[in-house]
């Protein structure tokens, strides 16, 4: 939890509300016209608005003292998950004070709390909820407290602490890693042709011939009697590529493709998230983003117009092809990048009947998030 610091304040003197605006100018036509026809009783009524109006701004013009903290927790939860904003004001004067209204801005919205009265030296917590149904970041603040007199006439308004931002990310599901086609061993896959840097000691092994003398583990080969050498694997992990259609956008899709990017990212391996109009936002190129990371991203990503054509074109093969799309059409044109990828996978989210899956690609129709565990578990 990220409290809003209490010291940046924007003081406004007391100022007159509409409604006193208007008691200060039907005050002021009573007294004319009591004048000018020689009736004591308008002047007498703008006489009352008028002490009216002094005892509002006499209610409002102290400054209280008070200790103001908000905060939201938590900063970024999954979309549809409870976050809140806490508030907690404390009297720190000598006087109760009442009348207090406490206005936070969520979004585009304004949220009012009423504080009941608040004696000297007391505290009040209120908590309220903020709306996590879409994905996005949405601003909370800044917190205004407003003091009213009880006539409404007046108000004294003050800013206390900073904007805060509560991020909402996708849904996600739990799946196994997607596999990529090829057998790979708990530290990677085996390889006689390990690109420099990536092979690592794997067990040792009784010597075969042709072995290469330079990997002899001499200490084992002297305690056991016989020549061991020591088993090198390419320890490299295959990538799992993510190409997120954003055309006709969908929370559903959206969550999908989150889900099988935090799997992989969660399992360790390499993750590239991809959309039609290339990256989503605050990714680097040739980065390993962890599962945090990938949320964050996706929950920024908005709908677009370019199509998966020109992305597909340019994803680097290897490893898996998700392909999340709310086109069926879509699944026609992973086939082509079949030979660059060790799989290829095509989540279609939608309810119009999906076309046979193409040779080489495996076709999974979900409708919502809740349908994608099994989906993706069958063969």
């Amino acid at each position: 939890m990220h409290p809003s610091p209490p010291a940046v304040r924007t003081r406004l003197t007391a100022v007159l509300t509409p409604l006193g605006w208007g008691t200060l100018a039907g005050a002021v036509v009573l007294y004319a016209a009591g004048f000018a026809l020689g009736y004591p009783e308008p002047v007498v009524l703008a006489t009352g608005a008028l002490l009216a109006l002094a005892t509002a701004l006499a209610w409002t013009a102290p400054r209280p003292r008070l200790e103001v903290h908000r905060e939201v927790t938590p900063l970024k939860v999954p979309r549809g998950d409870a976050a809140v904003a806490v508030l907690n004001v404390t009297n720190l004067g000598r006087r109760g004070l009442s009348g207090l209204r406490a206005q936070d801005r969520i979004g585009a919205s304004e949220h009012t709390i009423d504080l009941p009265r608040l004696p000297k030296g007391a505290g009040r917590t209120v908590t309220y909820a903020l709306p996590t149904g879409a994905r996005g970041e949405i601003p909370v603040g800044p917190l205004m407290l407003v003091r009213a007199d009880p006539f409404g006439l007046t108000r004294r308004v003050r800013e206390y602490g900073l904007p805060a931002t509560l991020l909402v990310r996708p849904r996600t599901v739990a799946l196994p890693v997607p596999p990529s086609g090829k057998a790979h061993h708990l530290e990677g896959p085996v390889s006689d042709n390990a690109p420099s840097g990536t092979v690592t000691f794997h067990t040792l092994r009784e010597y075969v011939l042709g072995d290469d003398l330079r990997h002899v583990h001499w200490r084992s080969s002297a305690r056991t009697g016989t020549l061991m050498v020591r088993q090198l694997i390419d320890a490299s992990l295959p990538t799992t590529t993510i190409l997120l259609d954003t055309r006709g956008l969908t929370e559903p899709a959206v969550d999908a493709a989150a889900s099988v990017a935090v799997a992989a990212a969660r399992a360790g391996f390499p993750v590239r998230v991809l959309t039609g109009g290339g990256a989503p936002p605050d990714s680097r190129p040739d980065s390993r983003p962890d599962a945090e990371t990938v949320l964050d991203r996706l929950a920024l990503v908005a709908a677009g117009t370019s199509g998966v054509s020109e992305a597909l074109r340019a994803a680097r093969g290897g490893g898996s092809l998700v392909l999340v799309t709310g086109d069926p059409s879509e699944a026609g044109r992973v086939a082509g990048v079949r030979r660059r990828f060790d799989r290829v996978i095509c989540v279609y989210v939608g309810t119009a009947p999906a076309p046979a899956a193409p040779p080489g690609v495996r076709l999974i129709r979900i409708t919502s998030l809740d349908e994608l565990p099994l989906a993706w578990g069958s063969r």
